[in-house]
């Protein structure tokens, strides 16, 4: 039963698309188990990039079949702009599964979404304004609507009712917005009824049964670690778990079955939307990580706040997910730099703390302790083994596997698919 999670082990855009693609063609299935169309892979294919947000990077693989789990939220209008996009480029989507118990953004929840967030001003938390939280919130509070509610119109038109009872009071009374009506919102998802209905499968059984049959299945986190909404820098997070537990929960499939949990780490740190970053940089070198590193968000479009590699987060990733591996990416943006930092520690009220603080507050006053390690010059984008790798580079990942806890499987020296040097095998 070789089942793998790959994940991000810091606050997201970590190459994740790129370390599933690699391995999308070793396996039967690549499967999406939280999130919504607030995630963002950058896949490079030879010449092509694409950019995907909602579907499995497996998508590209054409022996794989991609899967939308239970856990995840769908945007019909998102799913099928890709589906389209894709087709246009010459892929094939017909393989796509999606669980007919994964829950849908709606319109109002995406209204929601926007009007709290611009409510909230200088508290606001930095969502994507996708409608991903309050369609979370809709399915606790089980006024969700599910995909399998599409085929059912008296159920979906009772479930529209209860969910827009409580909103459009909110709508009308707090936000001074027009009340949403009950019949457009069911006409707009009937809609998209016949033509999802192809996809639409018991994601869960097949998933077992095909770890039943040894074949080799991969869980896709989106985001990353420190945005989990359980493990992450709360409330500074996603609505979801991208840890590795949420893998069982999301798709329906044991943890005993779980085989390897791979985190993908990238050579420095990034992050995107408000909340607590130790080692975020102001200066010239956090522009320069920038400008190098192509730091922009996949599916926000924002400039993505740049610090240095930060091992204490790497720590407390390999300790919330049992990771068993890591893939580390990015490490070409770094060359250049006569002096790469590292931060080892923080300090905390003037003492040392070397592991993440639970108190937020505590988070939020943290700052790094770095040690310096010396960088390299020569190009690395054409290495094809660690040993290529120039010794300082050398250094640099042994140091940093040593910090983090799990050993180094891969590095990505480059953008391309195969510009990645491959140390031990994730199968």
């Amino acid at each position: 039963m070789p089942a793998l999670v790959l994940l991000g082990a810091q606050w997201g855009d970590e190459g994740k698309g790129k370390a599933t693609d690699l391995l999308g063609g070793s396996v039967d299935y690549v499967v999406r188990y939280q999130g919504g169309n607030n995630a963002g892979h950058t896949v490079v294919v030879g010449d092509q990039k694409y950019a995907l947000h909602l579907l499995p990077s497996g998508i590209l693989s054409p022996e794989c079949t991609p899967v939308i789990g239970n856990g995840v939220v769908v945007d019909p209008s998102v799913l099928f702009s890709e589906l389209n996009g894709l087709n246009e480029r010459g892929v094939d989507t017909s393989k796509l599964l999606i669980s007919g118990n994964a829950h849908i953004i709606t319109p109002y929840n995406v209204t929601v979404d926007k009007v709290t967030e611009r409510f909230l001003g200088k508290r606001k938390i930095g969502t994507t304004g996708r409608g991903i939280g309050p369609t979370y919130a809709d399915k606790i509070n089980r006024v969700g609507i599910r995909i399998q509610d599409l085929y059912d119109e008296s159920i979906l038109t009772q479930k529209v009712e209860a969910a827009l009872d409580g909103k459009n009071q909110l709508l009308t009374k707090v936000f001074n917005r027009r009340a949403i009506e009950v019949g457009k919102v069911v006409e707009e998802l009937l809609s998209y009824a016949d033509r999802l209905k192809p996809y639409v499968a018991d994601t869960v059984l097949v998933l077992n049964r095909a770890l039943e049959d040894d074949k080799v299945v991969l869980f896709e986190g989106g985001q990353g670690t420190l945005l989990d909404i359980d493990h992450g820098t709360y409330p500074f997070v996603t609505s979801s778990n991208p840890t590795a537990g949420g893998a069982c929960t999301g798709a329906g499939v044991g943890p005993t079955k779980i085989s390897r949990v791979i985190g993908i780490l990238k050579a420095y740190t990034t992050r995107v939307g408000s909340g607590p970053f130790p080692t975020e940089l102001f200066d010239e070198d956090g522009e320069a990580l920038r400008r190098i590193g192509g730091e922009r968000g996949v599916t926000t479009g924002r400039d993505r706040r740049c610090g240095w590699f930060d091992a204490v987060i790497a720590r407390y990733a390999t300790r919330v997910n049992g990771l068993t591996d890591f893939f580390l990416t990015k490490l070409d943006v770094l060359t250049g730099w006569e002096q790469i930092p590292v931060c080892v520690a923080y300090e905390i009220d003037g003492k040392r703390v070397e592991e993440l603080p639970y108190s937020q507050s505590d988070f939020h006053h943290a700052k790094p302790v770095y040690e310096t390690l010396p960088g390299w010059s020569e190009d690395i984008t054409s290495a094809k083994s660690f040993s290529d790798l120039p010794k300082n580079a050398q250094n640099y990942v042994k140091a940093l596997e040593e910090m983090s806890g799990a050993p180094i499987s891969a590095i990505g020296v480059g953008p391309g698919r195969d510009e990645t040097i491959e140390i031990n095998s994730f199968l």
